[in-house]
């Protein structure tokens, strides 16, 4: 566990599904459907109701996020930060960084405590490990500077490489 400006920043391995936090973050797409990748994992484990509130609120541009309920996950939310504009989309490290810096204003500006990270366009993005880390690190640094409520930051890792390119994102960055 890290801690910056008042900040408790966790690097963890396992299942975004399973994270108990205010908030967990879905790499979703403008459209606000959730067919693939850590999207469907949230969907089927939560319930569709997230998936139909989430369309509701599209068209959700890149760099913006708009929150949901949580369904039957143990978060409270989920905050939808597109990191592509159509469903199985390519993304980029400038569009991570956006849409991981939109998901903490939003949890800022909405009263959330706690917010949980995927390794946001590491799946369907196409995006490598070390680069979206590094992106969304650098986005954490920025948001460090303007945060008000967000006392916890979460990055959930589900795989051994990503787990590892998040604490050496943290290190170098942070």
């Amino acid at each position: 566990m890290f801690s910056f400006k008042g900040v408790s920043l966790k690097v963890v391995k396992g299942d975004i599904t399973e994270i108990e936090a205010d908030a967990v973050v879905n790499p979703a797409n403008s459209f606000g459907y959730m067919g693939g990748g850590v999207a469907l994992a949230i969907k089927r484990k939560g319930g569709e109701e997230i998936e139909k509130e989430a369309v509701s609120k599209a068209p959700i541009p890149v760099g913006k996020a708009v929150g949901t309920t949580a369904g039957r996950l143990k978060a409270k939310r989920v905050i939808h930060a597109p990191t592509m504009e159509k469903p199985a989309g390519e993304t980029s490290q400038k569009k991570i960084g956006e849409a991981t810096l939109a998901a903490l204003l939003w949890a800022d500006e909405n009263g959330v405590k706690s917010v949980a990270f995927p390794g946001m366009g590491t799946g369907v993005g196409g995006v490598a490990y070390k680069d979206a880390a590094r992106a969304m690190v650098k986005a954490i640094k920025e948001f460090l500077k303007k945060r008000k409520k967000v006392s916890e930051i979460i990055l959930v890792a589900y795989h051994d490489e990503l787990y590892a390119e998040f604490i050496k994102a943290v290190k170098d960055i942070l």
